[in-house]
């Protein structure tokens, strides 16, 4: 492989993604050990080391022999893992931001609070101009949280909901110990006892080969009747169909939904008309474009020294 030394020049990269414009979205111009060029402006494909993506074209690293490196814009990395031409033993990794934790727990907190709180019966009534107060809420401690996922992500929102009081019960598959207010479930059949447990369930599950359509009829018979579903992992996790039978049928009362399996959302899509679902367009959490960059290039240099980078991510795995 021809290598580019780090220390004298910048190492050449490639933006690929099919639904956002990277370059004008990820430029830190205080960021001098990495250069990011569009495909377009790629004179010699062999001199880029390489890759920000995010859902990239099926053949989008064929272009380019000599890629060491592919970096996700985010903690998601299916639509990597998942291409056809990614390249067998090139690393791939994943950001991974305690900032962005903290803006997906405040981000949770706020769906459960406001299913909890009838927040959103109190906004139509203030719209309308109506002074009325909404139902009184259950206790606290009838509003047990499920978290689906206790990665990164999972614990900070696991903790985040434990300090307002709720209980909360959160499913690994690898385990682990809980802290207060929080157990943790661990094994093969975590996720469907948390399901049965939770007041409110928050899924932020990897989408791999065993996550995709979890959520689905069998699953949410497993819930409490009137349970509410908040949607925070990845669109394919979700069998739409099943959701709508779901809240038509009173199995689950309310839900909702900041990613989708087509995005953007299509106008007139059922979802947009039904008063029992909150839809939000995949914000509940981002990371910064400057912190981006900055463990990108982190990632880079680890690289070209022959060193295995942070956040590194399992292939096979997903996550």
């Amino acid at each position: 492989m021809k290598d580019v030394p780090t220390g004298t020049e910048p190492v050449l990269g490639v933006y690929l993604s099919t639904t956002i414009d990277l370059k004008s979205r990820y430029v830190s111009p205080g960021e001098t050990r990495v250069r990011l060029l569009p495909p377009e402006e790629i004179e010699d494909p062999s001199a880029v080391q390489f890759a920000l993506a995010w859902r990239p074209a099926p053949d989008d690293f064929t272009r380019y022999p000599n890629l060491k490196l592919i970096s996700s814009i985010a903690a998601g990395v299916d639509s990597i893992t998942n291409c056809p031409s990614l390249p067998e033993g090139v690393a791939v990794v994943r950001v991974r931001d305690e900032a962005q934790a903290s803006r997906m727990a405040a981000f949770a907190a706020w769906h459960v609070v406001t299913h909890h709180r009838h927040m959103t019966e109190l906004l139509a009534n203030a719209a309308e101009g109506r002074w009325q107060r909404a139902a009184a809420p259950e206790p606290f401690h009838d509003w047990t949280v499920g978290i689906l996922g206790y990665g990164l992500m999972g614990r900070t929102v696991a903790r985040g909901l434990a300090a307002l009081g709720y209980p909360v019960i959160a499913a690994s598959r690898r385990g682990g110990e809980g802290e207060p207010g929080i157990e943790v479930v661990g094994g093969e059949g975590s996720m469907r006892e948390v399901a049965r447990r939770s007041k409110v369930l928050i899924n932020l599950l990897p989408l791999t080969e065993h996550t995709r359509d979890v959520l689905n009829a069998d699953f949410f018979a497993q819930m409490p009747k009137g349970a509410v579903l908040v949607q925070l992992g990845r669109g394919e996790h979700l069998v739409e169909d099943d959701l709508l039978e779901a809240l038509d049928s009173g199995q689950l009362s309310a839900a909702s939904l900041d990613v989708f399996r087509t995005e953007p959302l299509p106008e007139g899509h059922v979802f947009w008309s039904r008063p029992d679902i909150i839809i939000t367009p995949h914000t509940a959490s981002d990371t910064t474009p400057q912190e981006v960059i900055r463990q990108l290039a982190d990632a880079v240099e680890e690289v070209m020294a022959g060193r295995s980078p942070a956040n590194l991510v399992d292939p096979h795995a997903g996550y």
